[in-house]
């Protein structure tokens, strides 16, 4: 329900007034998120010096990138309520991957990833069904290039990438999974200017180099930590 109703049915939610680059680049921010939540939860690994720096950096990109539409300007051309429903689906997508990490779930990926899409998918349907989304669903208007959309969703990004996923948050350290953040966001800007006609100015350009440096600082003091880590010695 964290995963694919919070996460991706917001973003699902939000992408009807918000470009999708800048979609992209805040739901990137999701490694932000986890590793305070990290952080925070009773055990987890504490950030460094280094990794402080990059999450005070990351969630200064991520100001920068929303304080137009915020605040009245034009650069990151998106409402300001699609801007406040990502922030809450990178939130929820974060809460469901560090709750995953410790869940009772099958040794297999591709089960309890089938496992989640079904509980994530009832969801989905229970909130389209509340909402009256069906009194919008014209199966006639349905073009053939939305068919071939939802067919790609279906097997790269359902099938493979989020098996992929599951799999790696339960047996790679949370800073590695985090590493789709480096290109996922900046591709996405580049797609949404050349193919979706999507506004890309210096300002949103600035703020994805931020946002995105920031993960990466992130991930390098991780790296530090373990690094310095003094050995275990048996007795």
């Amino acid at each position: 329900m964290l995963l694919l109703l919070g996460g991706n049915g917001l973003v699902s939610l939000a992408e009807q007034s918000v470009a999708s680059g800048i979609a992209a680049l805040l739901v990137g921010s999701a490694p932000l998120w986890m590793t305070t939540m990290e952080a925070l939860r009773r055990g987890g690994a504490r950030p460094n010096w280094l990794g402080i720096v990059g999450l005070v950096i990351g969630f200064g990109g991520i100001v920068l990138l929303v304080s137009p539409s915020l605040f009245g300007g034009q650069a990151a051309d998106s409402h300001p309520m699609g801007i406040i429903t990502l922030l809450f689906a990178a939130l929820f997508w974060s809460l469901g991957s560090i709750y995953s990490r410790g869940a009772d779930l099958p040794r297999s990926s591709l089960l309890s990833t089938s496992m989640e899409m079904l509980a994530g998918g009832t969801g989905l349907y229970l909130a389209g069904t509340f909402t009256g989304e069906w009194r919008q669903l014209v199966m006639a208007d349905i073009t053939t290039r939305s068919w071939i959309g939802l067919a790609y969703l279906a097997l790269f990004g359902s099938l493979i990438a989020f098996t992929a996923y599951a799999w790696l948050l339960r047996n790679a350290p949370v800073s590695l999974v985090a590493t789709y953040a480096y290109v996922n966001p900046l591709i996405a800007v580049l797609l949404g200017s050349m193919f979706a006609g999507e506004t890309l100015t210096v300002y949103i350009l600035l703020a994805a180099l931020v946002i995105v440096g920031s993960v990466i600082l992130i991930n390098v003091s991780r790296q530090i930590k373990v690094k310095a880590a003094p050995p275990v010695v048996a007795k």
